[in-house]
């Protein structure tokens, strides 16, 4: 997308607010107006008081520039607040698109670009296009006016003059040019390093805990610093480039006053000006060049925001979620299928799941187990469609569940987790979270089946007690048990458990536990669990190596058969036999 291309796209986004911006326009141009009207009247006040000693105007020109001030004043004050009030709406409305887009492209995005980055995206770039906007509402469009008004006070007083006066504006526009092509490069550049240090701040404090754990206080800050010093350096060469550009300017500006004065100078010498007539083209001059530098120092900000409008439209551009077919999923009633399915994670060689075919029963509890890295939670991660097979199909009641719309199928489903995701909110919002509209009632019932009510009542506020930022303030079993009353809360037929005691100290499991009993109730559940004590209860257990279903059967079944099921049983609980 070309820097035309991407000035176009945020000009669309003034549309809806052109009244406004139609009123801030006629503000701009009758500002522009009294400003050429100062410059004019340089020449009555000069030639008919301090010239000609007129004492009949000697009261009405020095009212008459306290009017034009007034007015001036007024319709400036018109003009920024109708620009402002236009620009942060716009960017308003691009960093609620840009942030609706983020959380709904896929989850394999997400894996393949930090929190920080993406947090850098919505804030600090959009940030840049909001400072470019306001500038290219204001400066340019008011600046433009500003230095048409000037050039037609220039031309009136003397068009030989003006005709010298313009040569130097070429000169200008091609030096902008030049520097705002450089200035654009560096932006992009500055801001992948402010993504990168935004990344490393995110994932330090977010790891606060773990970096004191380990004395990383000093390797954190200067990891830091290394990001913080990439990010200086691309600012200051972009600092150099303005400065270069803004000296430039001026030098091409005292070029042009120095042949005017000459110029104009020899002129008055020989009677063909007055002086007032070429101190108000003086004036006029003077003031016509401040847009055009105006425009060099605003040229700078349009850069960085066309650099980071590629960066947010990058995103905005991205394809979402495959909203899958239209048919709306009913409540399971016979079975999920995974029907020859194998997976493989982008920039993988090796598949995560290779040629599953697994048949759970509606009603029943499957456990999934297997070593680390076998594709345990890949398997579950199937059924809601964070990911879709790369071979194969899953299947609910016989129907490919890529043919459900998206919602209806994650509708039915519930996920409790051991990295539970608690939002710094209420007890009671943290609860109603998969169930926004449910009563008071419901969300404490909810906490009594899924044994949370007795420890939320010991909170200081209750269900209004704040939980903090990932729920920081509660303990681990704590936790978890809010996130099995929201689970409860939501009512999903199928059931995903990952894993959601592995965490947990032997009192809190048990608690958990009986907990997920209720949870677990006549529903289907897909549970994944390295504790093998927690799924002997399991209809079926179905054992994972490598990406393959290599056993399935119950715990005594598994167990007589001697294979590997029987080897992880061993290694948990110490039992391996001397060889």
């Amino acid at each position: 997308m070309s820097s035309l291309d991407r000035f176009i796209r945020l000009v669309r986004y003034l549309k809806p607010y052109r009244l406004r911006l139609g009123a801030a326009f006629v503000c701009s141009g009758l500002v522009a107006a009294f400003s050429g009207a100062y410059a004019w009247l340089v020449k009555p006040v000069l030639d008919e008081i301090f010239i000609n000693k007129n004492e009949s105007l000697l009261l009405a020109l020095p009212l008459a520039l306290f009017a034009v001030s007034v007015l001036k004043s007024a319709f400036s004050y018109g003009q920024n607040y109708l620009m402002n009030f236009v620009g942060n709406q716009v960017i308003t409305d691009i960093r609620q698109e840009l942030f609706g887009k983020m959380i709904r492209l896929p989850v394999k995005y997400h894996d393949a670009n930090t929190s920080g980055r993406l947090v850098s995206r919505v804030v600090n770039d959009v940030t840049l296009m909001a400072n470019a906007i306001a500038g290219m509402l204001k400066d340019v469009f008011q600046q433009g006016l500003t230095f048409l008004a000037m050039l037609g006070v220039i031309f009136y007083q003397n068009w030989r003059l003006g005709s010298l006066s313009v040569i130097v504006i070429p000169l200008a526009v091609m030096t902008m040019m030049r520097m705002g092509k450089r200035l654009r490069a560096l932006a992009t550049s500055g801001q992948e390093r402010m993504g990168d240090m935004a990344s490393t701040l995110q994932e330090t404090l977010a790891g606060i805990r773990m970096v004191k754990a380990y004395g990383r206080e000093e390797a954190e800050a200067e990891r830091f610093k290394e990001s913080n010093k990439a990010f200086l350096n691309t600012t200051m060469k972009a600092i150099q480039v303005s400065s270069l550009g803004s000296s430039h300017m001026e030098v091409i500006g005292v070029v042009g006053v120095a042949a005017i004065i000459w110029y104009g100078g020899s002129l008055v010498i020989h009677g063909d000006m007055t002086p007032g007539a070429f101190f108000s083209f003086l004036t006029a001059m003077f003031m016509a060049y401040a847009p055009i530098r105006r425009l060099s120092g605003s040229n700078n900000t349009i850069q960085q925001a066309l650099a980071a409008a590629e960066r947010v439209f990058g995103v905005i551009d991205l394809e979402t979620e495959p909203e899958g077919g239209r048919a709306v999923m009913p409540p399971i009633r016979q079975s999920v299928t995974y029907q020859d399915v194998t997976f493989l994670y982008e920039g993988q060689a090796i598949p995560a799941l290779t040629d599953i075919d697994l048949v759970i029963q509606a009603g029943e509890m499957v456990a999934i187990v297997g070593s680390s890295g076998s594709g345990k939670t890949t398997l579950a991660n199937l059924l809601p469609r964070f990911y879709d097979p790369t071979a194969g199909r899953v299947l609910i009641d016989g129907v490919d569940i890529q043919s459900f719309t998206l919602a209806s199928l994650r509708a039915q489903i519930g996920i409790v987790s051991q990295d539970v995701v608690l939002f710094d909110d209420t007890v009671l919002n943290n609860i109603a979270f998969g169930k926004p509209h449910a009563t008071e009632a419901e969300i404490v019932q909810a906490a009594k089946l899924a044994y949370a009510h007795e420890f939320v009542e010991r909170l200081p506020q209750g269900y209004q007690t704040m939980v903090g930022e990932k729920g920081v303030k509660l303990s681990g079993g704590e936790r978890q048990r809010l996130a099995i009353a929201r689970a409860i809360l939501r009512d999903p037929p199928l059931l995903i458990l990952d894993e959601a005691t592995s965490a947990l100290d032997t009192e809190s499991e048990r608690v958990v536990q009986l907990a997920l009993s209720n949870l677990m109730e006549h529903r289907t559940t897909l549970v994944i669990a390295h504790r093998l004590s927690t799924i002997q209860r399991a209809d079926r257990i179905v054992v994972l190596d490598r990406g393959a279903i290599v056993e399935i059967g119950t715990h005594d079944e598994l167990l007589i058969r001697g294979g590997h099921y029987k080897r992880l049983h061993a290694l948990q609980f110490q039992d391996v036999p001397n060889e």
